[in-house]
This record gives C-alpha cells, structure tokens and sequence, in this order.
C-alpha cells in the first residue's frame, strides 16, 4: 500500500475541507462583527438562562417580545438568542442581568403563559471576565504548540533533523484546528452554536489526540530508520505508516463510535460539545497518517523547489 505516493492528494483533500470553514468564519465576522465565530458568554459576558415549561410551552418570538419589553438602559436585554432543549425547555443567551431582573422574568413568564416555569440554570459573566477568558484561550492554544514542538523535538533528538517532526507535528495539529474552527463557524452561522468553554475544551483535546496519534507514526519512522538505513526515506516513512494504521485507524475508531453514539442519543445541553469532539478526532486521524508524515518526506526531498517549475541539475 503506497500512502505516500499520493500525498498532494491529500493535501488537496485538506485544503478543500478548509476552505469552507474560513469562508464562513470571514462570514460569521462580518455579521457579527466581533469575531471569525459567534461566542458564547463565557468568552463575550452575558446571561446564560435555561428555563422549562410544564404547561404549553410559549414560542420564540413570545419570549423574545417579553426580553424586550424588561430590556432598560442599564440592562439592555433585547434581542436574545433562544435556543429549544428538547420539547418543554429553552436555552436563553442575553447580555447581562442581574439576579433581580432574572426572578421578575420568571414571574412574569409563568404568569403571561399560564405555565409553571422551573429555573434549570442561570449563568452570568460579566465582558470584561469575557475578554480575559477569550486571552487566557488565546494563550492556551499557543503555550501547547510550542510544549508540543519543543518535547517532539527533544523526543526525537535522536535521528537527523529532529526539529522536522516536531514542525510536522504543529502543522498537522493546525491542519485540525482549521477543521474544529471551520465546523464550528458553519454550525454557528447555520444553527446558532456558540463557542463556549466546552468548546475550548473541546478544541484542547483534539489537539492532544491530533498530536498523540502523529507520534505514534513518527515513532515507527524513528525506529525504521535506524533499521531501514538503506531504503529510500520515501519508503520507509510510507511503509512506518502501514505499520501503524491498523493501529491509528482501530484506536481512533473506538472512541469515534463512543462519541458517535452520544451525538444520536446524548442529551442536548453535551450535543455540541460532543459534535466538536467527533469531527476534530476524525480529522486528527486523518492529519496524522495523510498530512503529518507526508510533509516529513516534502521536506527531506525539499519537493517545494518543483512546485513552480523543475529543478535545476548541475
């Protein structure tokens, strides 16, 4: 099996699954104006209040008139985001309120809608929480891609050009954090998903399931190529990768049907959370055996210097 072989393929493939997501990500900006994906109140501040009906349960348009009419100067809670929870709840996203107004909005629910309304959540992050929650994500990302190059790169002191896998390492994990980010701008601009905290958590651990299956291939080609020191790199690396697919692809699998099976049967207030985790273990499987040791061989054949026209021999 020559995976190698067909690597611009999949480059292509890649780059083709990319591009949606930052159209709709340029798209989200430009609706939003406040960033590439429509955040959640842990990331922009706001009020998070989840509330279910006994009775008949009222439509979106009733509850937003009603946030209207509480909206004032010092809390202007008009226009908010209202997401169903199954077939008696709503998920209602605001800007903030205080817990005052919150209970007259209860009240008042329960008294214009003749129902009985029971309070599930109340969450309140003020913007500036917001910004500083937004930073320390920003920081997150970053501090684990440089642990991640750095520790590859002492891992793999060993072999020639060590730096090599770790830099393959981060573009493989870039690979799926466009993905994760991609997926999350068309849902947010389809579907009215926010980013969230358990998006962030979402996003950190598909970066270290992204990078724990590369090493797994690069640890194979560390190994061969002490072992195949006569066979051409572009052949050891595709048959390390042989090596290890049952593996990738049989690891990966089981936690892909777990998680699966909690999108088609989960309850709604994990679905996104979930959804996220899915498509970024999906694409980390797939960067790691077709994109991550792929650049390895670019890079020792320095292939980029035919890209615009053949090589000069002398």
């Amino acid at each position: 099996m020559n995976i190698i072989k067909n690597r611009y393929v999949y480059f292509l493939i890649s780059l083709l699954v990319i591009i949606p997501g930052i159209i709709f990500m340029g798209l989200n900006w430009s609706k939003t104006k406040t960033g590439p994906l429509p955040l959640g109140i842990d990331f922009r501040g706001g009020s998070l209040l989840e509330v279910q009906f006994e009775g008949t349960r009222p439509s979106v348009e009733e509850i937003s008139a009603l946030y209207k009419e509480f909206s004032t100067t010092e809390e202007a809670i008009a226009e908010p985001v209202i997401q169903p929870l199954g077939e008696d709840s709503f998920a209602i996203r605001s800007k903030t309120m205080t817990d005052e107004t919150k209970g007259r909005l209860v009240t008042e629910m329960e008294t214009r809608f003749g129902s009985k309304v029971t309070l599930l959540n109340f969450t309140s992050v003020s913007p500036s929480i917001g910004a500083e929650v937004t930073r320390a994500a920003g920081w997150a990302i970053l501090f684990a891609a440089v642990a991640i190059l750095l520790y590859i790169w002492w891992a793999f002191r060993s072999v020639e050009h060590p730096y090599r896998y770790g830099t393959a390492a981060i573009l493989a994990m870039l690979h799926d954090v466009f993905v994760v980010l991609g997926t999350e701008a068309i849902l947010g601009y389809f579907l009215g998903w926010e980013a969230d905290a358990l998006f962030l958590t979402a996003l950190l651990t598909v970066i270290g399931f992204s990078v724990h299956d590369t090493i797994v291939v690069f640890d194979r080609v560390r190994e061969n190529s002490n072992t195949l020191r006569r066979v051409e790199y572009e052949t050891m690396v595709n048959h390390s990768i042989v090596q290890t697919l049952d593996r990738s692809i049989t690891t990966q699998l089981t936690v892909m049907l777990t998680l699966f099976a909690l999108v088609l049967f989960g309850g709604d207030s994990t679905r996104h959370f979930v959804l996220i985790l899915l498509v970024g273990i999906f694409s980390g499987t797939y960067s790691s055996i077709f994109n991550a040791a792929p650049i390895l061989v670019v890079w020792e054949n320095h292939e980029w210097q035919t890209w615009f026209g053949r090589k000069e021999t002398s």
